[in-house]
C-alpha cells in the first residue's frame, strides 16, 4: 500500500503519533496535572493517567488498566486507591528539606516530626509512615485515648516522640506517663495550669517523671480556612499570662526539668507563608524567653499547617500555597535560629506535625459515570408532535431557525422572554402539555446554539458564560460526596478531578458531577483551574457500552475520617498497589467495601431479626393466597442477596 504524501503544513518529521502527543500535553495543560501533582502524576502514551509513586515516569502505575482488572469483580466501583511508595516519598522530601535548611543556615541543632493521626488514622498509613520514618526518628501526634493506644502499639524509633495533644482525663495521663514502661517517650502537651498538678500527680502516683509541654496561644494567626484555629482566640493553648503563671508553678514546685517542649499550632493549610514566619518568628522569641527564665527546654514545637497546593496556582489562595516545601523549610530553621543567636540561647530541637502534606497525594478515589442529564436534550422530534398553537411556541421556532451571530444578543434575549410566556401560560391553564413540552425543547436548543455563536464573538459577554454553566451536562457518578469527599460539600474544598483514560482525545463536553445520594448538596460543581475555579469540568461523551472512569485526586487527608453514612453509602472498596523492582503494577491489598448488612447495623439495625420479619410477612401473605411459594423464595433471596451487597451500584 502506498504511503500518502504529507501535507505541505506538515513538518517533514511528522508522525500520527505528533497529533496523539499533543492532544495529551493539551490534556495535561488542561487539568494542570504539572501544577498540582508534584511530578506523581502524568498522562501515558496510552492517553491514561498514571502514578509515578518515585516520580520516575519508567517506574509507574497505569490507573486504567488497575481499575479494568477490578472491573467485573466484587464490589469493584467505587474504588479508593493508594499509593504506599508516595508516603515513602513524601517522608524523604521531608526530611531532606530541613536537612538542607539545617545546614545551608548552620543551625545548632535538628529536626524530627511526627504525623498527627487524626490527619488519616487507618493503621496501613500509620505504620508506613513509622516504617519508612524510621531512619528519622519519626514520631505520631496523638488528641485521644484511642490514638494513643494505637502510637503506644507501634513499633517506633527509640528516639521519636509521642506528642500528647488535646484535653485529657487521668486515664489519659497515666497511660502517656507509662509510656516510657514500653520503650516510647511521651511528651504530655498541657493547655492549662490545672493539667500541670494533674500531669505531676499522676507521675509521683507512678514513680514515673512526666515529659511535659505548654501549648501557646499566640497572637499571630494562619491563613486560609482554617486560620481561626490561631490566634489569641483560638480554642486550645495558654495566653502569655497563663504560661507565666504555669511556669510559676513548676518553678515553685521545682519541676521546671519536667518541662521538655513548648508548642503553636496556627491551623491547618497555611496558605501564606508570610503569616507563617511570622508565626514562627513570635514562637522563638517566646521560647528564648522561656529559655531565660530558667526551664531548660529541649524542643520547639511548631505544629502543622503545612499546606498542599490543590489548584496548583502557587498562590495564596485557600486552595493553594505560595510556598515550596523547602521555603517552608528554610523559614522555620531560618527564623528559629536568627532568634535563638539575638537572644543568646540554645537552639532546639525543632518539631514539625505535617500530616495533610504527608498524605494528601497518596490516594484517590475512582468512580464511573453511570448517567448524563442535559438540559433540553430529549429526543423530541417536532415535526412528529402537533401543530403548535401557541404564541410562545411560535415566536420560538421563529428564533431556532432564524438566530446568528449578528442577532445573537436579541434573539436570545427574546427566547429567555418568550420561555417565560411559556410558563406562565401553563400555570393560568391555557396552555397544553404538549405545547409546554415543545417549547422547553425549542428554547434549550436555542440557549445551545446561542452559546455555540457566542464563542465566535471578540467579546463574550458574561450572560453566555452564564449560559454555559447553565447548559452543563450532570453527569452522575457512582458515589457518595458525602463519604469519600465530605470537605467538598461542607468548605467546598477542590480536589482536582479528571478523566483517568482518554486522555489523548480532546474533551467535548461540559459537566459538574453528581453523586448518587439523594440529596441535592451531593454534588461537585467547582473544578481546579489555574486563574480561578471553574463552575463546569471538560468531559468526555459517553460511549455505549464503555465506562468512562473519573479519579478524584489528592484525598488522602481527612476525607475518610470524616466522610459519613449519609444514605447508608459505605465506606469504599480500597486497594493498595505498588511498583515492583521490575517496574510493574502490583496489587497488594485488597480491603472491600461495605456492606449493606455492615451499614445497617452500624446504624443499629438487626439484619438477623429483619430478614425474620421478612419471612414472617411473607409467609402469611403466602397462606392467605396473596403470593405464591415461587414469589416468597424469590423475595428471600433477593432480600438475602441485598444484605450482602455492596452499598453503591454494580
Amino acid at each position: 500500500m502506498k504511503t500518502p504524501e504529507l501535507e505541505p503544513s506538515q513538518p517533514s518529521n511528522w508522525s500520527p503519533n505528533d497529533a496523539t502527543k499533543n492532544l495529551r500535553e493539551s490534556s495535561a495543560k488542561l487539568y494542570g496535572i504539572e501544577n498540582w501533582g508534584l511530578g506523581y502524576f502524568f498522562i501515558n502514551d496510552d492517553g491514561n493517567l498514571a502514578v509515578a509513586p518515585d516520580k520516575d515516569p519508567s517506574r509507574s502505575i497505569d490507573l486504567y488498566r488497575v481499575v479494568q482488572k477490578f472491573s467485573g469483580t466484587k464490589q469493584s466501583i467505587p474504588t479508593l486507591l493508594r499509593f504506599p511508595q508516595i508516603l515513602d516519598d513524601r517522608m524523604s522530601a521531608l526530611h531532606k528539606a530541613f536537612n538542607l535548611a539545617i545546614r545551608k543556615f548552620n543551625y545548632e541543632s535538628h529536626h524530627i516530626a511526627v504525623y498527627p493521626s487524626k490527619v488519616n488514622q487507618k493503621a496501613g498509613i500509620v505504620k508506613r509512615l513509622v516504617s519508612s520514618g524510621g531512619p528519622h526518628h519519626y514520631g505520631l501526634e496523638v488528641g485521644s485515648k484511642a490514638e494513643l493506644a494505637a502510637a503506644l502499639a507501634m513499633p517506633l524509633d527509640q528516639n521519636a516522640l509521642i506528642v500528647c495533644n488535646g484535653y485529657k482525663d487521668d486515664l489519659f495521663f497515666r497511660a502517656a506517663v507509662l509510656s516510657e514502661k514500653v520503650g516510647k517517650k511521651a511528651i504530655i502537651v498541657v493547655e492549662e495550669t490545672e493539667d500541670i498538678f494533674t500531669a505531676l500527680r499522676v507521675g509521683a502516683a507512678l514513680d514515673v517523671t512526666p515529659h511535659l509541654g505548654i501549648r501557646v496561644r499566640l497572637s499571630s494567626r494562619g491563613s486560609g480556612k482554617w486560620k481561626e484555629s490561631g490566634g489569641e482566640f483560638a480554642k486550645f493553648g495558654m495566653s502569655t499570662p497563663e504560661l507565666v503563671n504555669t511556669l510559676r508553678v513548676l518553678k515553685q514546685r521545682g519541676q521546671t526539668h519536667t518541662l521538655k517542649m513548648l508548642h503553636f499550632h496556627i491551623g491547618s493549610q497555611i496558605t501564606d507563608i508570610q503569616k507563617a514566619k511570622q508565626a514562627f518568628k513570635e514562637a522563638a522569641r517566646v521560647y528564648a524567653k522561656v529559655q531565660k527564665m530558667g526551664c531548660t527546654i529541649e524542643y520547639l514545637n511548631v505544629g502543622g499547617g503545612l499546606g498542599v497546593d490543590y489548584d496548583g496556582s502557587r498562590t495564596a489562595s485557600e486552595f493553594s500555597t505560595n510556598y515550596s516545601l523547602q521555603e517552608f523549610a528554610n523559614d522555620v530553621v531560618y527564623t528559629i535560629s536568627e532568634v535563638c543567636a539575638n537572644e543568646d540561647v540554645i537552639a532546639p530541637i525543632i518539631v514539625t506535625e505535617s500530616g495533610r502534606a504527608m498524605v494528601a497525594h497518596h490516594s484517590l478515589l475512582v468512580t464511573e459515570v453511570r448517567k448524563i442529564i442535559t438540559p433540553g436534550s430529549e429526543d423530541l422530534q417536532i415535526e412528529n408532535t402537533a401543530k403548535p398553537k401557541a404564541e410562545p411556541v411560535l415566536e420560538l421556532i421563529d428564533l431556532a431557525r432564524d438566530i446568528n451571530i449578528e442577532n445573537l444578543h436579541e434573539y436570545y434575549h427574546d427566547a429567555i422572554q418568550q420561555r417565560k410566556d411559556l410558563d406562565s401560560l401553563f400555570e393560568l391553564g391555557y396552555l397544553g402539555l404538549e405545547d409546554k413540552a415543545q417549547g422547553e425543547w425549542l428554547f434549550w436548543n436555542i440557549c445551545r446554539r446561542a452559546a455555540c455563536l457566542s464563542r465566535e464573538m471578540d467579546q463574550r459577554s458574561e450572560e453566555f458564560e452564564e449560559l454555559d454553566r447553565l447548559l452543563s451536562s450532570k453527569y452522575v457518578c457512582n458515589f457518595s460526596t458525602f463519604q469519600s469527599l465530605p470537605d467538598s460539600w461542607a468548605f467546598n474544598q477542590l480536589f482536582p478531578v479528571l478523566p483517568i483514560h482518554r486522555l489523548d482525545e480532546i474533551p467535548t463536553e461540559r459537566g459538574i458531577l453528581c453523586d448518587i445520594t439523594c440529596d441535592s448538596d451531593g454534588v461537585v460543581d467547582r473544578f481546579v483551574d489555574i486563574r480561578h475555579t471553574k463552575e463546569s469540568l471538560e468531559l468526555h461523551d459517553v460511549r455505549e457500552n464503555e465506562p468512562y472512569y473519573l479519579g478524584f485526586l489528592l484525598i488522602g487527608a481527612y476525607q475518610e475520617t470524616l466522610g459519613d453514612l449519609h444514605n447508608l453509602f459505605g465506606v469504599v472498596t480500597e486497594a493498595s498497589v505498588t511498583v515492583d523492582a521490575n517496574g510493574e503494577a502490583v496489587t497488594e491489598e485488597i480491603a472491600y467495601g461495605d456492606s449493606v448488612r455492615k451499614v445497617l447495623e452500624c446504624s443499629d439495625y438487626d439484619t438477623e431479626h429483619l430478614q425474620k420479619v421478612i419471612a414472617k410477612e411473607l409467609s402469611l401473605r403466602k397462606a392467605r393466597g396473596v403470593i405464591s411459594e415461587n414469589d416468597e423464595r424469590a423475595m428471600l433471596d433477593t432480600f438475602t442477596q441485598v444484605l450482602a451487597d455492596y452499598t453503591y451500584l454494580a
